[in-house]
């Protein structure tokens, strides 16, 4: 294969930079939002505390799309949420293939974001012959020996890894050698895929650590502040942390 990477060069052919190409569907969500309550227009304050931004990044972020709202008035929900929904593609269908159906797949496969979002999942594809045939919300899961076929048969470019880490950069492959150009993954491993292939890598597991790292900084702080009363407390879940095995889990029992 080619060299590897995860993303497209920092800026997309438009100039829209990337960070705010990701900003892009928080403001979606607050406008469909808003949307759906009949609100005509918004302000750019409003907007952004509903989208967790300041107003100023997200004058900003709309200058690369060519809208300034009305001085006094705002901006035209409507207007907004077709111009970003054009601007990420969502005007048209896209057929989505999601590899490996266990929890976490079937999950995906019941979530009924994706239809609402411009997105149809075209089909659940699974290794184990077991699950051939069965269906999971509504659509019949089907072998990966028909992979290149569906992918063929359905005209999909994305596709949404949901497999064990020990084979997901064997369908990463597989998918970007049947014309998949774009990967939602959900295994916790790193994928090479070729220049040209956009990847969206998905860790719970990993967001979990950052919200744990918060946690124990702020348990820490609390401990400075009441004179080191709570320090036991965070000394004991910092030998934990020392405890774990290779794989990041905690022994069930911890030596003495």
């Amino acid at each position: 294969m080619a060299t590897g990477r995860t993303h497209r060069p920092a800026t997309r052919s438009r100039g829209i930079p990337e960070a705010t190409v990701a900003r892009l569907p928080l403001y979606l969500r607050a406008l469909t939002a808003l949307s759906e309550r009949s609100v005509p227009t918004v302000s750019s304050e409003e907007l952004a505390a509903a989208a967790g931004v300041n107003s100023a990044k997200l004058r900003k972020d709309f200058s690369y799309l060519g809208s300034y709202g009305t001085r006094g008035v705002g901006y035209d929900v409507e207007y907004l949420v077709y111009q970003i929904s054009r601007e990420l593609g969502l005007t048209q269908d896209w057929p989505v293939v999601i590899v490996g159906i266990g929890n976490l797949g079937a999950a995906l496969a019941n979530y009924g974001g994706f239809a609402s979002r411009g997105f149809r999942v075209a089909a659940l594809i699974d290794a184990d012959p077991a699950m051939a045939g069965k269906p999971v919300a509504g659509i019949a899961v089907q072998h990966t020996d028909e992979l290149e076929q569906i992918i063929a048969d359905n005209g999909v470019s994305i596709g949404v890894i949901a497999t064990p880490a020990g084979a997901a950069q064997q369908v990463c492959d597989r998918l970007v050698a049947a014309g998949v150009t774009s990967i939602l993954n959900f295994a916790p491993t790193v994928l090479t895929v070729p220049d040209g292939v956009d990847v969206r890598k998905v860790d719970l597991s990993i967001e979990l650590q950052i919200l744990a790292f918060h946690e124990q900084r702020k348990a820490g702080e609390d401990a400075a502040h009441d004179g080191g009363r709570t320090a036991p407390a965070v000394r004991a879940a910092t030998v934990a942390a020392d405890r774990k095995g290779p794989d990041g889990d905690v022994p069930a029992v911890m030596p003495a």
